[in-house]
């Protein structure tokens, strides 16, 4: 297939599975500078030019992270807009406040100014990545794609600024070639990864607390020596299918407190926003290598009957999209 049919098969296939286009004029032109993407939610729509207005920052009360390119100020800026699939390249982005200055400083947090996140829509790639930033607060990360396809990209961050708080900002990267979306695995409790297996307890529910417990091991041995990655023993990304609303989730505890240790349990808190299916992807590392195992989960949808082990919900203004 020549490029041009390559690019065409795909915009038809993006708009197909995500209602969405890439723009075509006459024949095959370049893909679009702000790709459209995911619009499968109208009232989502306004990420694309910013969203509601600087009054807002374009956020809605209670949305979940990574739905909108501008929040609380601040508008994720991403530069590259495209990709070749199976090619190295360089994604590059900046954070701008309400003024329209790039943001040069950050908060740390677990030992970096800035987490980002690169999934595709149909969350079969997933990349936690930690790019660099210049002097003038431009980031930058090398990054090669497996797949063509529609992929979203989340910058995870603390501004050091009087009364900031944590943000997830999301934009669309549009990955170029033969495109064929993957079905979501079914929800399972195991998951396999370089001759780990990870073991999953717990579950999501809608507007509540629940507990999600891992269980890593190794040719059947548990592994009770988990190494240290970004000052824990694992991280956790939970991502919603369709939208792909993010939640970044850490374990409680610190390294160094009597209650935690190097596995071969991980435990975490987390509430889902929703009723629906969610991707889990937990980062750990061992022998020198971080790796990472992927769920599916559904949350049961059962958040106006409260179960006696429920925990309060936490104020969706605080903190939607990362929780501790």
């Amino acid at each position: 297939m020549n490029n041009g049919l390559k690019i065409a098969a795909f915009a038809a296939a993006l708009a197909a599975t995500f209602g969405a286009a890439y723009g075509v004029g006459n024949g095959v032109g370049p893909v679009d500078a702000e790709p459209a993407g995911y619009t499968g939610h109208k009232e989502h729509q306004k990420q694309r030019d910013g969203g509601g207005g600087e009054g807002n920052g374009g956020a809605e009360a209670g949305l979940p992270g990574g739905l909108q390119v501008s929040e609380g100020g601040y508008r994720l800026d991403l530069m590259t807009r495209s990709a070749e699939e199976d090619r190295s390249s360089s994604l590059r982005f900046r954070v701008l406040d309400q003024q329209g200055r790039k943001v040069t400083a950050y908060q740390k947090e677990h030992g970096k100014e800035l987490h980002l996140i690169l999934a595709s829509r149909d969350l079969s790639t997933y990349r936690h990545l930690h790019p660099s930033r210049a002097e003038d607060g431009t980031w930058s990360t090398p990054v090669k794609l497996p797949k063509a396809g529609d992929y979203r990209v989340f910058a995870d961050f603390t501004p050091d600024a009087k009364g900031a708080r944590n943000l997830t900002l999301g934009a669309d990267l549009a990955v170029s070639g033969s495109y064929q979306p993957e079905t979501l695995p079914k929800p399972d409790r195991t998951a396999e990864v370089d001759g780990y297996t990870v073991t999953l307890d717990g579950g999501l529910r809608p507007g509540a607390a629940r507990e999600l417990t891992l269980k890593v091991a190794k040719d059947g041995r548990p592994v009770t020596d988990l190494q240290p990655y970004l000052g824990a023993y694992g991280h956790l990304v939970a991502l919603r299918d369709g939208d792909l609303a993010y939640l970044h989730v850490h374990p409680g505890g610190e390294i160094g407190d009597d209650s935690v240790r190097p596995g071969p349990e991980v435990s975490f808190s987390a509430t889902a926003p929703s009723a629906g299916s969610y991707r889990l992807f937990l980062d750990f590392r061992h022998e020198g290598k971080v790796r990472t195992a992927a769920f599916t989960v559904t949350a049961d949808g059962a958040a106006d009957k409260p179960a006696p082990d429920d925990k309060p919900e936490p104020n969706p203004e605080a903190d939607p999209g990362h929780q501790h």
